[in-house]
């Protein structure tokens, strides 16, 4: 089993991930740290080897921690969770040897597909002292995202409709700049929550929308707003 610390202040997104984290196969949770202080007295215990960092930290931040750990030459592997993807960060994060970059609000699936990845990375290595070149290439290989598929082609993704996204685009353009939530694009469009919530994902996978998961009472929400910076990306498939 792969042993991970969910390092994240907010009780309820660390409820969250380790939730998460419980329905994919080969992992177990081995704490939580609600910052660097308890994470470094955590490690001192038990041998882990997956992080889920979160960068915004109380005291020391994530990156900050990340670089100490690295200089220190500590054997574990993270994955970075930010509620930000500015540019430098990024760059910051990659040249520290991240095995991959979440951005909140992240779904299920998004959070399922970086630990698969790894969990596959971490079954090669482990147990070889060498590997041949296909292997390492199928290590380094990076395939391309869902959404970097979506924007290289004017197809809907299958199950999407051209009439559809017309529909819940006009409700969408009559709530704007307001943000607005699922339920509030179903009742206006006369369309079922499960059939809006799949073209909202989509709408925010080719930046049309931005999306952000509030946390309160019960199962968080997703409340989503226009990106008017890329109110064109919906042209090509209307």
């Amino acid at each position: 089993m792969i042993k991970v610390l969910i390092v994240e202040d907010d009780p309820m997104v660390a409820q969250l991930n380790k939730n998460y984290l419980e329905q994919i196969d080969g992992f177990t949770v081995s704490g939580r740290a609600a910052n660097t202080d308890e994470a470094v007295a955590h490690m001192a215990r038990t041998k882990i080897d997956l992080m889920l960092l979160d960068v915004y930290l109380p005291g020391l931040n994530g990156i900050d921690f990340l670089t100490r750990i690295r200089e220190q030459n500590q054997d574990i592997d993270v994955i970075l969770i930010t509620a930000t993807s500015d540019n430098q960060q990024i760059q910051q994060s990659l040249r520290l040897g991240v095995i991959d970059y979440l951005v909140k609000p992240f779904e299920f699936g998004r959070f399922e597909e970086a630990l698969t990845q790894y969990k596959q990375y971490h079954n090669r290595l482990r147990g070889t002292d060498k590997i041949n070149q296909h292997e390492i290439d199928r290590l380094f290989r990076k395939s391309s995202s869902r959404s970097e598929k979506i924007l290289n082609t004017r197809e809907l993704p299958k199950g999407l409709t051209k009439n559809t996204l017309a529909i819940i685009n006009d409700v969408i353009l009559s709530k704007a700049p307001d943000s607005f939530s699922t339920s509030e694009i179903a009742d206006a469009a006369q369309i079922s929550k499960v059939s809006i919530r799949k073209y909202l994902k989509f709408l925010s996978e080719i930046g049309y929308l931005e999306e952000t998961l509030i946390y309160g009472v019960g199962r968080p929400i997703y409340q989503y707003n226009l990106n008017e910076s890329k109110s064109g990306q919906i042209d090509r498939y209307l």
